[in-house]
């Protein structure tokens, strides 16, 4: 039985593409929807969510590590690595073996891990071109699932999130849709009875004018002020925390 449930990482775990204002930070995200699945088993599961969108792997592991392991859960998710991946350069094999050693520390408490592998961005014309980097990463994710005995979470063979309509409008998040099928995985990793998620049905065939328009649309609206805060030096999490920094009680939907 799970009773103490935290889940660390960047905005993936955090929650953003899923906006709802009825939750912290205005969104609701997988790892919610997961702990509120848990609940309904567990009533008086304690969840906390350490995730901040932005952070870069080694931010996660300074920042939420520590505090993750004094808070003694039986089950930790980890995500990191994504925004390191979009990064003009970036050492993998450096970033894996600081992420094999914090797995290290979460495996040795005894408590279940679940990790995730990146998703593959075939479809998009723009993340196509981080194949190659997150094929590596996801190498290196499963044997570090392998070497500690995680659970693990493979993104990159789920087809259906190449989906866009699974994807928020800055194709840089998921969506409700796609954080529903997430938490699916991630309850069906563990073992637990979830209600699954809901067929979308062939997608729109769209013209390659209408195709253009929208990709001119979301480069300037989400590339350009992406690059900007890049070339600032900000990021989209410098003045968020996070959204459950100790552990709590889960308010299932219906009595938010």
């Amino acid at each position: 039985m799970i009773e103490r449930f935290v889940a660390l990482g960047d905005s993936f775990t955090e929650g953003v593409g899923d906006d709802d204002p009825a939750y912290p930070n205005g969104v609701r995200g997988w790892a919610d929807r997961v702990a509120e699945q848990l609940a309904t088993q567990q009533p008086a599961l304690a969840y906390a969510n350490l995730a901040v969108r932005g952070r870069l792997l080694p931010q996660v592991l300074a920042e939420q590590l520590d505090p993750a392991l004094r808070m003694r859960p039986d089950l930790v998710t980890l995500y990191a690595g994504g925004n390191d991946l979009m990064r003009p350069k970036v050492d993998i094999d450096a970033l894996a073996e600081s992420y094999d050693e914090a797995v290290g520390k979460l495996a040795a408490t005894g408590a279940t891990v679940v990790l995730f592998t990146g998703v593959d961005g075939v479809e998009d014309p723009v993340f196509r071109k981080m194949r190659g980097r997150t094929a590596i990463y996801n190498e290196h994710v499963r044997l570090i699932a392998a070497r500690h005995g995680t659970l693990l979470v493979d993104m990159w063979a789920m087809r259906a999130l190449r989906d866009r309509r699974l994807w928020s409008a800055d194709r840089i998040h998921l969506n409700a849709r796609g954080h529903t099928l997430v938490s699916a995985a991630v309850l069906e990793a563990l073992g637990v009875p979830h209600p699954g998620a809901a067929e979308l049905g062939p997608p729109e065939l769209l013209s390659a004018r209408a195709r253009r328009a929208q990709n001119l649309r979301w480069a300037r609206e989400h590339a350009v002020p992406w690059i900007r805060r890049r070339l600032r030096g900000e990021s989209s999490g410098d003045a968020i925390s996070p959204k459950r920094p100790e552990p709590g009680p889960v308010l299932l939907p219906d009595h938010r």
